[in-house]
């Protein structure tokens, strides 16, 4: 049973496993070059920042990726811990680094939280950041038991689920799912550098949806991309060919001859209908496919504490919300949230919320042919 662990490196994900690991008992032990981030994430109740006077029962390296052999040496030389895991999200090249430099390899078991948040730093962790979300661990056939146990009960204690992966085909599919995301939002983001603010008034949910990871840390994402280089390159060559069929169909629909507009139309309307099929392949919060649901959308004001009152009421009234959103007017001290329920659900649930004071929108199905920022403009 764990009864102390260290975290090296108390940014958003070292800081939330600190939280996650004290709220259950655990005396936890930060380290960090940062005295600043290293405090806060002590007064925020992550743990203590001594250094613990004898092994501990497991050590979290949450570091760069490329940091990650190096650290591992260095802690083992001190003995810090009996066993020892990572929370990197790029996996073969620490593992091989682990490999090269790592006086006892087998006390170490690579692992990464699927969790993570735009902001970084201690301030925006959360104890319940990893709660119900995959923990891939990426055991070798010399990793021992004792630490194998350690991290599957590490992972327990934070709320996560693990998934057992090898190293290169976990990197392989955080390239799909994580790293290439990130990147193309940076570049859709990178086009507004210079947008006129004509365009900037009339930016809606959408761009905020594609650009919102690209407010994370560019150094901490050169390293992630370095570590997970060719993997990445081979996602965006295919994206690449899609981008350049999509150019040529636009420039058919733009065409005066009604052939090749309806070639382009033909082109387009494929590429969407392939967009819709990714979509759907991506799990709802149970894991299995997204749920048949309908928004519900609140407006609230912009002031602390009303979120979590509309959230109370949905709570006491019983209602499962399968997904939500927040969209924050532009240029008003106001937003809406959209909760996604059941169809059975959504109208019980407008129509109480209405009777207790809550302003709620009709369904934006009959405006579907509004443009964006104009649908129920509030």
């Amino acid at each position: 049973m764990i009864r102390s662990a260290a975290v090296i490196g108390t940014g958003l994900i070292g800081t939330s496993v600190g939280l996650a690991l004290s709220r259950r008992g655990v005396r936890v032990h930060l380290l960090d070059n940062d005295e600043s981030a290293v405090r806060t994430a002590a007064v925020l109740g992550a743990g203590v920042t001594t250094r613990p006077a004898e092994p501990v029962d497991v050590a979290v390296l949450a570091v760069p990726p490329g940091q990650i052999g190096v650290v591992l040496a260095e802690q083992q030389a001190r003995r810090l811990a009996r066993c020892y895991t990572d929370v990197g999200s790029v996996k073969a090249g620490p593992e091989r680094d682990v490999l090269a430099l790592a006086a006892d390899p087998t006390s170490y078991l690579g692992g990464h939280p699927m969790a993570g948040k735009e902001r970084s730093g201690p301030l925006a962790a959360t104890a319940t950041l990893f709660e119900g979300r995959s923990w891939v661990l990426t055991p070798r056939s010399d990793t021992n038991s004792e630490t194998l146990n350690r991290v599957l009960e590490l992972v327990t204690l934070c709320g996560g689920v693990p998934v057992i992966m090898e190293s290169t085909a976990h990197d392989r599919a955080v390239a799909l799912v994580s790293h290439t995301p990130h990147l193309v939002s940076a570049l859709m983001a990178a086009r507004l550098r210079h947008m006129p603010d004509a365009a900037a008034r009339l930016a809606g949910q959408g761009l905020r949806d594609v650009t919102r990871i690209a407010g994370s840390d560019p150094r901490l994402w050169v390293d992630i991309l370095e570590g997970n280089a060719t993997a990445v390159a081979d996602v965006l060559d295919d994206l690449a060919e899609d981008l350049a069929v999509a150019v040529g169909a636009l420039r058919e629909l733009a065409r005066e001859a009604a052939e090749e507009r309806a070639q382009g139309t033909t082109t387009m309307a494929d590429l969407l209908v392939r967009g819709n099929q990714g979509r759907s392949r991506i799990p709802g919060k149970h894991g299995d496919a997204p749920a048949d649901c309908v928004p519900v959308h609140v407006l609230i004001g912009d002031a602390p504490g009303e979120l979590a009152r509309l959230l109370a009421v949905v709570s006491e009234l019983g209602v499962n919300v399968e997904d939500m959103a927040i969209e924050h007017s532009t240029g008003r001290p106001s937003g809406r949230v959209e909760l996604q329920v059941s169809p059975t659900a959504a109208p019980v649930l407008a129509e109480r919320l209405q009777e207790r004071g809550w302003t709620v929108q009709p369904g934006e199905e009959s405006d579907a042919s509004a443009p964006e920022g104009l649908v129920n403009s509030w």
